[in-house]
């Protein structure tokens, strides 16, 4: 057996459930069952190799440099995949290369652009039961997001419904005496972990190491020991798999699901919130409709807050006031739409930043999008230039806003900031950063080629002692590159010629017809059929001097990326807060400008048990139709007055569109949007409850009529004053 064979199976052996991804230069090859798995899944050439006397080991490989497709079709298969890397330079003086896994890849922890869609988040959640009670938590390790609840057992589903997380932990062995199954997830099975992750004292740990304090009073969870155990096992978790690098998890945030609407599947489904038609596709759903945001930030908000719709008056007005900011402006909009479209996802390229493995043209993106902030500031009546931030490690900004330290998206309205023109506290959340700008100016190439130590990524002029290295290497390159001419008109042999391979180096080939004419101070070193090669004292210092700079260039160039990284890094959870803010002026411009172009109008709020609606319309079927096509309709609710409203007439004259109609509507108005209605005044709505269609459930031996029975007995169990039910048929 071979080295390197015997390297594989140690490093494989610790990773026996994943397929290993084993760097082997410029490929990543697979063996034995891995690779016949590979070979299926990819579609790539089962091969064989040799390691060994009589050890004969399938083997399958995908190029380096466009793993990342590979990667994303085995995970959105349902594997696991370890990454080993090459951890020390390919050198046959120093016998075999170091390995080991730097990263394991599950759909939860995946950090490629391939993997990813952009306006969507990718949430690794972690559940565990005990009672009637739950501890639910869930992060997005791409953008920071982190956050966690105990809510009670039932509102479980509603939790993994509106996360619809891409991956959801749970303990090996459910330590529970409850014996219920784990709740179905969109026929998701669990990953199951060491049910010590969720051991309370050791999740507890978990989270004041990463977060380096004393208590978790700071978070508002301390109390709440079915959160602290699900959101420490997502530490733990994160921490096996991302084995190199730092994670990028912003402060905890602790929540109560009673601050918001409780959507079920069933009301997501069949108000078409985030995919409409038969083929469940995302073109015409509510979300296509309102969603012109420009930052795959704001189109991941977007998508959060409709699934999340307020129950708080003054967040709705808040949000509602910064809609009308820009409703009323169409420059204020044009501009800042414009400067929307520079930025790009900064959420992303923080995560990648902090895991070690961004690339040098995602700091030009980076650079770009922050030069845009000063531009966005302006659209929102800045007057002056709000604090930045010091580059210096340890260093404090001279001026805070509270909420850049808390976890609330909207803060919580005392801060003490003027409100003056009702857009301060959205303003002083957009910091600029000149200092980090004006690093990556100075430090990172215009248009980097390739990866550090690959290709001219770091600027002139940013290392004296990098330029004159390249400089003393350029001078050895053009020095070989003229000493063929230079030798042919010093020995007069015209068919001299100056090669180069990786045993001998740089070397002088003469024909043996010309032997006789080879100065004495040439070196013999290879001799060929009908050729000699030499080598001479004055080539090989050139050698050395264009090798070593290559060597030492490669190694400066990685050295100062990381470095340059790491200062950009400090500012990371400043960054991240940014582009919170940053998203939120793109969704209310992009509420804005949907309301422009289709006539919709500001809802009016308030406690009163009303639904007025004039001239309602449905926002995504009137798009189908010619302008003007749709006809408009009034609806009447009160709890005094109108409570029920049967609705009656024949087929495909509008019943259904009429219903769902309102329902939208007052999800839009509790989202924060302008609706699609001349006028409207919304009471507001804790749930809105839908049965819509005939259907049986065979599998559990329920007919068509108890299905609908059961459902509807969940409504009335579960509604009160202020919900809206909207049953159909």
């Amino acid at each position: 057996m071979t080295p390197i064979r015997r390297q594989y199976l140690k490093i494989k052996h610790s990773f026996p459930d994943a397929i290993l991804l084993f760097r082997m230069g410029d490929f990543y090859e697979t063996f034995d069952d891995d690779a016949r798995v590979a070979s299926k899944e990819l579609e790539i050439t089962l091969t064989s190799r040799s390691m060994g006397k009589d050890v004969k080991v399938p083997m399958a490989g995908v190029p380096a440099h466009s793993v990342e497709s590979y990667l994303a079709r085995l995970v959105k298969r349902g594997h696991k995949v370890a990454i080993c890397e090459q951890l020390s330079v390919p050198d046959s003086s120093k016998g075999l290369v170091e390995r080991d896994v730097v990263r394991v890849v599950t759909p939860g922890t995946v950090l490629e652009s391939a993997l990813l869609d952009q306006k969507v988040n990718n949430y690794l959640a972690a559940v565990v039961l005990e009672g009637n009670s739950a501890g639910f938590a869930y992060a997005d390790v791409t953008t920071g997001e982190f956050a966690a609840t105990q809510v009670d057992r039932s509102q479980l589903p509603l939790e993994l419904e509106r996360i619809s997380p891409a991956e959801v932990l749970s303990p090996e062995t459910d330590t529970s005496d409850s014996g219920d199954e784990f709740p179905d997830h969109a026929g998701q099975s669990p990953t199951e972990v060491d049910y010590t992750y969720f051991e309370l004292e050791t999740a507890r740990r978990a989270l004041l190491d990463h977060y380096g304090i004393l208590s978790l009073e700071s978070f508002g969870c301390e109390h709440l020991p079915l959160a602290v155990r699900a959101a420490g096992a997502i530490i733990l978790y994160l921490r096996d798999t991302r084995r190199t690098g730092k994670l990028h998890l912003l402060n905890l945030t602790v929540y109560s699901t009673t601050g918001f609407m409780d959507l079920d599947a069933n009301t997501r489904r069949n108000l078409e919130l985030f995919t409409a038609g038969r083929n469940d596709r995302r073109e015409h759903s509510l979300l296509d409709t309102l969603d012109q945001t420009r930052t795959p930030m704001g189109g991941r908000l977007l998508r959060r807050w409709l699934g999340q719709p307020l129950l708080d008056l003054e967040e709705l007005e808040r949000r509602l006031d910064a809609v009308s900011y820009f409703f009323n402006d169409a420059f204020r909009r044009a501009a800042a739409g414009s400067a929307l479209s520079r930025v790009p996802d900064l959420e992303r390229i923080m995560g990648r930043i902090k895991a070690g493995v961004v690339a040098p043209r995602e700091l030009i993106a980076l650079k770009t999008g922050l030069d845009a902030i000063p531009e966005l500031l302006e659209q929102l009546g800045a007057s002056t230039l709000a604090p930045s931030f010091p580059l210096r490690r340890g260093a404090e900004p001279t001026v805070v806003d509270s909420r850049l330290r808390g976890n609330d998206e909207l803060g919580d309205g005392n801060d003490g900031l003027s409100d003056g023109d009702g857009m301060a506290w959205l303003r002083q959340q957009l910091i600029p950063l000149p200092e980090i700008c004006g690093l990556i100016e100075r430090s990172i190439a215009p248009e980097p080629v390739g990866n550090p130590g690959e290709g001219n990524v770091i600027r002139e002029g940013f290392s004296p002692d990098l330029d004159a290295l390249k400089h003393d290497s350029q001078n050895a390159r053009s020095f070989i590159a003229g000493l063929e001419q230079t030798e042919r008109e010093r020995t007069g042999l015209r068919g001299l010629k100056i090669g180069y391979n990786q045993v001998f180096g740089y070397y002088i080939e003469v024909s043996k017809s010309n032997q006789a004419q080879v100065p004495d101070h040439y070196i013999r070193r290879q001799t060929l059929v009908n050729s000699e090669r030499y080598i001479t004292p004055e080539i090989k210092e050139y050698e050395s001097l264009v090798l070593n700079a290559k060597e030492r260039i490669e190694e400066m160039e990685r050295s100062l990326f990381r470095q340059v990284c790491e200062q950009v890094s400090e500012t990371g959870d400043i960054i991240s807060r940014l582009a919170g803010a940053v998203a939120m002026v793109d969704v209310f411009v992009s509420l804005a400008e949907v309301a422009v172009a289709n006539g919709y109008v500001r809802p009016e709020i308030d406690l009163e048990q009303v639904i007025s609606i004039k001239d309602g319309r449905h926002p995504a079927l009137e798009r189908l139709l010619d302008r003007g096509a749709y006809v408009p309709n009034d609806l009447y609710l009160s709890n005094d007055a109108a409570r029920i409203v049967v609705l009656t007439g024949p087929n495909m004259a509008g019943k259904s569109t009429f219903i769902r109609q309102a329902a939208i509507i007052v999800l839009m108005a509790q989202v924060g949007s302008y609706v699609p209605a001349s006028e409207a005044t919304i009471g507001l709505v804790d749930r809105i409850f839908t049965r819509v269609g005939l259907q049986d459930d065979l599998t559990t031996g329920q007919s068509t009529f108890m299905v609908e029975m059961v459902e509807t007995a969940a409504i009335l169990n579960q509604a009160t004053p202020r919900s809206l039910v909207v049953l159909d048929e």
